[in-house]
Formats: structure tokens, sequence, C-alpha cells
């Protein structure tokens, strides 16, 4: 049945009203919702979470400037919030194969220094603020997927339709099918992460990226480790560049030594990289090896992975983030310093600003309309000034690693030793992730080290400490425009990148009884990344929301 006929046949949709309703339960939907429960005590405010629990899908580094934070609860302290371990000490170290140089600390650029910042796990802190909105009276909703956006007669958001549960894999309704409800709000606000499934509906429909630079991304993989207690650092912060990158691929790692004996650690690649034989994953997991890298894991235990993609944070790409009857925050946005691999500020922040324009609003008596005030406070804010200090950061590694990082000593060394804030000058970028990829022909293919299973590890072994979740019997939410393109292009010119740039082994080439290929997708294993919907040359992947509860249950992350 076609999801028309479902509604016709099972129909109506059991319908709920707010304020406002929050699509995303991570830090920019949750700091949305606190911010506007501390102004309007009053309001009626929802959150749904795709998640199995607030924090179950989010994933970053993470060392968190406590700016935003401190604006919001400016007693977080005393109320608990997870931020216990100061940054004690920053390494930036460039790698060769087997060598390492350290650059000295007075050269170390202003967007690589972290004192007075915190290394947390993102996914705890998220809890917290989850459990801080809900002492505010915030309705949280998790396991609900928002599925489907809601329009009014004149074309205005008007909220969103969660999807149905209980459908089988040819999307027909089982015994245990559940239609989705209809959430309706005088506003909606859309705090999905970077590659919102509903946000990228919103940029075509409202047109919000026309005047603005292509927006691109990086995919960050992930990995927690338990260490031997003679091993830990707690508060040491280290980022490396350099190996195993190729000069032409923008990329580095980060690692990060938490309290308890546990260390984060993870590379992150542009995608906007040329080679299809190129695998982000193998990448990471030979990077682990190097002596520089293994001195710090050695010993230890593998506790945690995933993946995620991330804005490369341009201010430049950043677009319109209004529109009648709702708007977009954090990472949905693109709000997200690359320069500085942080993102957790920025998307608290956006979120505030979002939520102090919503809160003038309701109090005119307004609804669907444009929160122009919200870009207008972004203009003035701290985090419109900082974006702007990073802009240029990524565009110049476009341009090779030797001007990013002679450019990088440029803007982020010398233009504030003499007193200059902000680049004088402004790069542009008009070229999307997917159309970067050059056919197979003009590579060779590259000759990943097998696993050993104590420093590296394969695929599959990775996604199941991911804790990721599918029920197998639902249709699979990875969906092909063209079933036959991903051999007839993808596989013939560009060598099957799918089963490279995933990081999930969701994508496999196999053969069929007559020896002709076709391309297996293990959605089940999905960690959300959204790589393949950005990377995919064709544009030929969709990613669509899966039944709500799916996905990764990340713990500590």
């Amino acid at each position: 049945m076609s999801p028309e006929d479902i509604l016709s046949t099972y129909g109506p949709r059991e319908a709920m009203e707010y304020d406002v309703v929050i699509v995303g339960g991570g830090p920019a939907g949750l700091a949305t919702a606190i911010r506007l429960k501390q102004l309007r005590p009053d309001a009626r405010v929802v959150v749904l979470e795709k998640g199995s629990e607030p924090g179950a899908h989010i994933l970053s580094g993470a060392v968190m400037d406590p700016r935003a934070i401190d604006e919001l609860f400016p007693n977080w302290k005393e109320l608990g919030a997870p931020l216990s371990q100061p940054v004690t000490g920053d390494d930036v170290l460039f790698l060769s194969e087997s060598g390492t140089s350290r650059t000295p600390h007075w050269l170390v650029p202003r967007n690589f220094h972290n004192h007075g910042c915190y290394v947390i796990s993102l996914s705890d802190v998220t809890k917290w603020l989850a459990q801080q909105a809900e002492n505010l009276g915030v309705e949280i909703f998790p396991g609900f997927a928002a599925a489907e956006m809601l329009y009014d007669e004149q074309g205005r958001v008007r909220g969103v339709a969660t999807g149905n549960m209980g459908l089988g894999k040819d999307g027909e309704p089982t015994d245990h099918f559940q239609l989705g409800m209809e959430l309706l709000g005088k506003y909606t606000v859309f705090a999905e992460g970077a590659r919102g499934h509903l946000g990228k509906q919103l940029l075509s429909r409202f047109k919000l990226t026309e005047g603005k630079d292509t927006q691109t991304f990086a995919i960050g993989i992930k990995e927690l480790w338990e260490i031997p207690a003679y091993k830990a650092q707690p508060g040491k912060v280290v980022h490396t560049a350099g190996w195993p990158m190729e000069g032409d691929t923008f990329g580095g790692g980060f690692l990060y030594h938490l309290e308890g004996n546990r260390v984060t650690l993870g590379f992150v690649i542009g995608l906007d990289y040329t080679n299809p034989y190129l695998s982000p994953f193998e990448e990471m997991q030979r990077w682990k090896t190097h002596p520089a890298i293994a001195a710090h894991i050695e010993g230890g235990k593998r506790i945690g992975y995933g993946a995620r993609a991330i804005n490369n944070g341009t201010p430049q790409a950043l677009p319109k983030t209004v529109f009648p009857g709702g708007c977009l925050v954090g990472c949905d946005a693109g709000y997200l310093n690359a320069a500085r691999i942080k993102g957790s500020h920025a998307a608290i922040k956006s979120g505030m600003l979002a939520a102090e324009a919503l809160s003038a609003a309701l109090e005119a008596g307004r609804a669907q309309d444009e929160l122009s005030a919200y870009p207008e406070a972004f203009d003035k804010s701290w985090l419109s000034e900082e974006l702007q200090q990073t802009r240029n950061f990524k565009l110049w590694f476009k341009k090779g690693k030797t001007a990013g990082q002679l450019m990088t000593g440029i803007e982020q060394w010398l233009l504030p030793k003499l007193g200059v804030k902000s680049p004088l000058w402004t790069l542009h970028n008009h070229k999307a992730d997917h159309n970067a990829l050059r056919p197979a022909s003009e590579f060779s293919p590259i000759s990943y080290p097998k696993p050993d299973g104590k420093l590296s590890f394969d695929r599959l072994s990775s996604v199941f400490i991911s804790n990721t979740n599918h029920e197998e019997s639902q249709p699979a939410h990875l969906t092909l425009k063209d079933a036959a393109v991903p051999v007839q292009v993808n596989l013939a010119k560009f060598a099957g990148p799918e089963s490279r740039y995933c990081p999930a082994g969701v994508y496999e080439f196999v053969k069929n009884d007559d020896n002709s290929d076709r391309l297996q997708i293990n959605a089940q294993n999905c960690v959300h990344c959204k790589t393949c919907d950005i990377k995919d040359p064709t544009q030929n992947i969709i990613w669509v929301t899966p039944e709500g509860g799916g996905g990764p249950n990340y713990a500590g992350m």
C-alpha cells in the first residue's frame, strides 16, 4: 500500500496541538525547548526524538566550549551537568608514516586552543539537557521519528507527522501496525543534525539556499576505548594532521582523554575527496596504528563505535534559516565551527536565539509566519563573529594540504597577533561533495592492511558495539531512485564507492546466479551517518527515517 492508501484506509491520524514542535532531541533542539520554557513557562512545547532515548544518536568528539551552556544555565555546575574534566593540555601533531612532529605551543593557531573547554561525552550531556527540559515542563517523545512534513492551504509549515509503525518489508500493514500521529504547532523547529531528512526537503521547497555557497560535509568516525590506568591522562587533547591522508584530501584525527581511564578518538575526512577507492573507515583504522596514536590505546579495550556526517560550517554556505511556520537550528542549518572541531556550543546558541524569537512571536499572538528576529539576532551574536573568523578554513584545504596549513597559520595565528580578528578575504565554494569523485580508471585500488583485532577492526564488529538495531521486517529506509544505477553507473565508472564510503557495511556488491552484479543493501546495519545521502555520485540513494527507536544506541559517546 502507498502512504496515501494507508492514510485513507486507517486514517485520520490522531493530532496533538502545541505552541512549538521541535524535531530532534539533540543539543540544538533541547536548548530551543529549554530557553523557550525559561522565557515562557506556559508555552506548550514538545520534542520528537527518533532515537530510543535522548542521546542515543548523538556522536561528537567532544571537546565542549562552555560559552553557550554558561548562558543557558549559569548554574550548570550546581545542577550537575556532566562537564567535569577540563582540558589540561593541547598537542597538535603532524604525522608522517612513521614519524611525528609536534607544533610548539606558541605556534598553535587559535582554532586549536582549548583552554577553558571540557572533554565530555556529548551523549551524556544531551541526556542531562533532556532532564532539564522535562523539569521545565517540556514533553519529550523518544522513539518517534518525524517522517512527513505537514503544510496548510497557504503552504506554511503547520507541523509534522510521525512515521507509521508495524509495516512489513513489502510496505503492507502487519498485525502490529500503528498509524503515525500529527503534531501541530504555531511554529515547528527542525533540529535533526547534519543533512536532516526533513531539513533537506525544506531547503528545496522554500529555496533557502538561493544565493548561498554550496554546503559541504565531512564524515567523522569515532571510537571509545577503555585504557590501562597508567596510560590515563585526563584532559589531554591531541589533534593530528598528515598521514594517512594524501595531500589532496582533507582529513585529520583527534584523541581526547576522558576521566575514568577512557579515551575517545576518531578521524574526520572531507567528503569532497576524489579517489573512489578511498575508504574513510579503513583510513581511520590505519591511523590508529601510528605509533603516536597507538601509544595511547595499546593494551586497552574498544568499547564504543559510531560515525556521523558533519557540516563543514562555512557561514557562506548557511542557508536562510526561517520560512513560514518554522526555522532550522544547529547542524540542520550548518552552525558548526569546523576549524575548532566544535559544534555543540553553536547548536545550543542557535537554539537559544531561535527560542528568543519564538517567545516574542508567541507573546505577540503570532503563528506560522517567518521568525525574522532569529537570523537578525544571529548576525549580531558572538556565534556569527566566531564563524566569520574561521570562514575560509575548509576552503583553503580544497586547494591542497600545503595551502591549507599555510593559510590556517596566517588566518588563525598571524592575523590575531596583528590584532585582526577575521580574514580580510572570503573564499567561496559552488561544488557539491557528490560531484567530487573522479572515475576509478584514474586511480589504483588502495591496499588496506587487514585488521589485527587489537588496534584495528572490521566494519561488522564495529557496528556490533554501536548497539545498532532495526526491525528487520520493516521497509528499508535506504531507497534507490533507480535500481539499475548502482551497477550501470556507480560500479562501472567509480568501482562501487558505496561499499567503501559507508562506515557500517550497509552496501555491498554481490553476484547473481548468472554472475551479474547487484547492490545489496543491509539497512539493519545503518548508523544514520547520512554519508550515502551526501556522497553518492549519482544522488540515487535517498535516506528516509526508519521506524522510531531504530539505529544506534550510543553510550558514553
